[in-house]
């Protein structure tokens, strides 16, 4: 029972982490935090009854940097759901096209890469857009950063009583 899976939240109620029920006991012990729900049942020692906490609230705010995904392909392809983004064809086997080239002094960022199947790629050549007569179907963007990176989607998962202060969670 002290192994229990407890979700932290912020001050401001935002999710931070995941820790076991017996630092989250011993958090609202020493009060730094408080519970919001009751989990699994109770620890009985020899002199109190703590029940064991599923949701805890820190007593202070946390400042943190949001975390930012990496730029990888596999990060461009989840942010382009895995979609040409010229003729919209939705395939596995996509390439990575720098929408300005690189030799025409194109970045390899976020708002430079796109997702491109492969005839598309090979039609546009090293061209932009305009001079392969192509249309981008959307703006390449940078990605706003998940808050719930650091927590384990298997315990989101199991704990369908913390879905309320999960209210932005993609299923």
């Amino acid at each position: 029972m002290v192994d229990h899976p407890c979700l932290v939240l912020n001050q401001s109620y935002e999710p931070l982490n995941v820790c076991r029920a017996r630092r989250a006991i011993n958090m609202i012990i020493s009060g730094k935090a408080e519970m919001l729900e009751n989990g699994a049942g109770y620890i009985h020692t020899a002199n109190t009854i703590f029940p064991i906490p599923s949701v805890i609230k820190l007593a202070y705010l946390v400042k943190r940097p949001r975390p930012q995904p990496k730029l990888t392909r596999v990060e461009i392809f989840n942010r382009d759901h895995y979609t040409c983004q010229y003729c919209g064809k939705i395939s596995n086997q996509l390439t990575l096209d720098h929408v300005i080239p690189r030799y025409q002094s194109g970045r390899h960022t976020w708002e430079n890469l796109v997702s491109a199947c492969g005839p598309c790629n090979r039609k546009k050549a090293g061209r932009t857009p305009e001079q392969a007569n192509m249309s981008l179907h959307k703006a390449p963007v940078r990605p706003a950063g998940n808050i719930y990176l650091n927590i384990p989607i298997n315990f989101i998962q199991s704990q369908s009583h913390w879905q309320k202060y999960l209210p932005n969670l993609a299923r």
